[in-house]
């Protein structure tokens, strides 16, 4: 137990570090900016943008880290959400990852393997980036063809509907409420497809209900 705590502390040492450091690189782009060229937004332009995003990616941030942070554990938490891109390309690759491996989220060997997953998935997202931008005017022409607009405009679905047969296989009683409170959703009000970063964590929050009314009626 003595261990296990000094690994996390460590672990929260750490992340606290890099979380702020990516902060202030964040703010140290448009401080700059403003400096060089002598430019400073008012108060109240930065009050109204405020207001207009704050209160929807501020909610979706504290909902992420309740949602998230079970499942990736500490190490991969950190630095999850220091890389960004949690919902679309980190959480499937962590789930992924610990199914492959057999083990389960929340446990010591599925931190180890949702850190070692995330951290993965960085260096091959930052790579891959940069070959984009190196060779974009070669490979320009092939991503804007419109035999491949479909594929690019479904890769979230696929990607959750991948993870979803596994996932669901295994208890399926439990992905019935979310599927069918979705699908209904989706169909009343279909603008809210865009609402990703909302949606899966109330989807998350429906199951663990469902879940939990199950096991108290030993239905699981």
């Amino acid at each position: 137990m003595k261990q296990e705590m000094s690994y996390r502390d460590s672990v929260h040492r750490i992340g606290r570090v890099w979380i702020f450091s990516a902060l202030a690189l964040l703010l140290s782009v448009p401080v700059a900016i403003c400096v060089y060229y002598s430019a400073w937004p008012s108060i109240g332009g930065v009050l109204k943008g405020l207001i207009s995003v704050a209160p929807i990616f501020w909610t979706v941030g504290v909902i992420e880290v309740f949602t998230y942070v079970p499942m990736l554990g500490t190490g991969g938490s950190y630095l999850g959400f220091v890389t960004g891109n949690l919902a679309n390309l980190k959480v499937p690759c962590a789930l992924n990852s610990m199914d492959r491996a057999g083990v389960q989220a929340g446990t010591e060997e599925g931190e180890v393997i949702s850190t070692l997953a995330i951290a993965t998935s960085s260096i091959v997202t930052t790579l891959i980036i940069a070959l984009g931008v190196l060779l974009l005017s070669q490979i320009a022409p092939v991503l804007e063809s419109p035999v491949l607009q479909p594929a690019f405009e479904n890769i979230l679905p696929a990607l959750f509907g991948a993870l979803g047969v596994v996932f669901i296989s295994k208890d399926w009683k439990i992905a019935i409420a979310p599927l069918v409170f979705m699908i209904t959703l989706f169909l009343l009000v279909p603008s809210l497809s865009s609402a990703v970063g909302i949606l899966v964590p109330v989807g998350a929050l429906i199951a663990i209900g469902v879940a939990r009314i199950l096991y108290k009626r030993n239905l699981l």
